[in-house]
């Protein structure tokens, strides 16, 4: 059986590609790097990480992109014997205007080396390459137009690609504007049995959330969407453990069975708020004697057969990291992992300190994703600061604006103590703790998750074993809900990516602070059905 979700935590947008007897999805990584985010199966059951595609400033720029901006949507696909790889990096999404540049690379093996990206255009986000039996190839976006009086998602564009000078043919036309539901983005373009099968989400990609199928003769339209209605959505049933199910892709296995990967999320309570953001899961795909492509009920499954293949395990990943290198779990927020701030090494990971937490061009912080709502995350750091400007230690995190941070700092005469802040909306709480530290002593610092709930933990024995605090806080303020915000009917912030978990570093006055982690456990308890 596969088990939903099958990627779990921050891991949307997903695109599904089979090469062979190999699958791939690809997911939205937003502002952190390494961009694009891409696992890989078998079987369609277990799945293992490969980490990030676009690893380096050569292939992805982040600096100063807004919270939930950069990476949106990626689209992978296979053609002449090379992954190609199209990708939006949003600089800008609010007060009603959106910067959308658009690049494509490509690459002979998933792993690369990947291409210098090339520039298409900025018109909308959401792009995808469609590769036709004739050979030629087409690439697909949705729509922006920022006309205050114009509905914003214009409908789904497709335009003519050359695969061998990269570049763009012809002039874009619109093939469909969604049904009914409308925002329709996020279109996919496949071909079967003579037709042309455009999937789109549609609904936003909150509760409303859905996915549609349309169909047509010819590549420009018109499309006919499907009469039955939605091919997958949770917006009528609340109650459904799995919610805001849309944004579908299609594959196909070597036996000729179909599945689709999708959105899809987990609230703590009934359209609640979800901390593990949006996540990956798949359903089989029937197809009807008149030629719809069917989900069994139109509604997300927590447990789903899975296809005729042989089982593939993979190997169980370690819950205690000791910093060999930084492996696919890893996250680096708005710049790479390079050298001269963060070092991997045997047993210590040396972090140099970077900007103030709401700083968006040099953070120092490396995370990974919660993926269960009940979880820890521990680690011992050996941090040296001599102001208050000097802050190091594990934060449970999921923007500028919303986090929670156990950290090690220095008072006003320079003696290293222990302290907690929350930042919530942009508002920033300093709790009640302040513990005296040794100097030079390492120090456990701990959280655990136990569903809307976080605690911290310490401890400076040389056992190490963590001692609780008096502090019993919000984790649901690490949610895609919370994150939103609007000011006068104006969006102003996006939620878009899910709770992260990881290692701090701030030198908020230049004077070259660092510090070392010795370790970082992550361990979860179970939570599918």
């Amino acid at each position: 059986m596969i088990h939903n979700p099958v990627l779990r935590g921050f891991e949307p947008d997903p695109v599904i590609l089979r090469v062979g007897d190999d699958f791939y999805i690809a997911t939205s990584t937003f502002e952190w790097y390494p961009g694009v985010r891409v696992h890989h199966s078998r079987d369609l059951v277990n799945w293992r990480a490969l980490g990030g595609v676009l690893d380096s400033r050569r292939l992805l720029d982040l600096t100063g992109v807004p919270d939930s901006g950069g990476i949106w949507a990626p689209g992978l696909s296979y053609a002449d014997g090379r992954f190609h790889l199209v990708f939006t990096v949003v600089d800008t999404y609010a007060e009603g205007w959106k910067d959308l540049p658009n690049y494509v690379t490509s690459a002979p093996s998933i792993d690369g080396p990947w291409s210098d990206p090339v520039p298409l255009h900025g018109r909308g986000f959401d792009v995808s390459l469609f590769h036709d039996d004739d050979g030629r190839s087409w690439l697909l976006n949705m729509r922006f137009d920022w006309r205050p009086e114009r509905e914003s998602f214009a409908g789904i564009e497709i335009q003519e690609y050359d695969r061998a000078t990269q570049t763009l043919l012809g002039e874009p036309r619109t093939i469909s504007v969604g049904t009914a539901a409308g925002v329709a983005e996020g279109p996919h373009l496949y071909k079967k049995d003579g037709w042309y099968y455009l999937v789109h989400a549609e609904g936003g990609t909150g509760y409303e959330h859905g996915a549609a199928a349309a169909r047509s003769r010819d590549l420009f339209g018109p499309y006919l969407p499907d009469p039955s209605g939605p091919l997958l959505t949770a917006r009528h049933d609340p109650s459904l453990e799995l919610q805001k199910a849309g944004h579908c892709s299609l594959v196909e296995t070597p036996k000729g069975q179909w599945y689709a990967a999708h959105i899809t999320a987990r609230p703590y309570t009934e359209r609640g708020r979800c901390v593990l953001g949006r996540e990956t899961a798949l359903q089989p795909v029937s197809w009807t004697e008149e030629g719809w492509p069917r989900i069994a009920g139109g509604v997300p499954a927590p447990t789903v057969p899975a296809p005729d293949l042989p089982s593939a395990p993979v190997s169980a990943a370690s819950t205690t990291d000791r910093f060999d290198g930084l492996g696919p779990d890893w996250s680096t927020l708005r710049r790479p992992a390079t050298p001269d701030w963060v070092e991997p090494a045997p047993g210590r990971l040396r972090i140099h300190g970077g900007q103030s937490p709401a700083g968006r061009r040099t953070p120092s912080l490396v995370a990974r994703r919660v993926t269960a709502q009940r979880c820890s995350f521990e680690t011992r750091v050996t941090f040296a600061p001599r102001t208050p400007d000097h802050l190091a230690g594990l934060t449970a995190y999921y923007n500028t604006r919303n986090w929670h941070y156990l950290y090690v700092t220095a008072d006003d005469e320079g003696r290293p103590v222990l302290a907690a802040l929350t930042c919530a909306a942009g508002r920033i709480t300093a709790h009640p703790v302040e513990i005296p530290l040794e100097p030079a002593r390492a120090v456990t610092l701990r959280a655990e998750l136990d569903g809307p709930h976080l605690r911290f933990a310490y401890g400076t024995g040389d056992d190490g074993a963590p001692h609780p605090l008096p502090l019993d806080l919000d984790a649901t303020v690490l949610s895609d809900e919370h994150a939103d915000e609007f000011h006068d009917g104006q969006l102003r912030v996006l939620g878009f990516t899910g709770a992260m978990l990881g290692l701090w570093v701030q030198d908020l006055d230049g004077a070259g602070a660092h510090a070392d982690f010795a370790y970082a456990t992550y361990e979860y308890q179970e939570d599918h059905n």
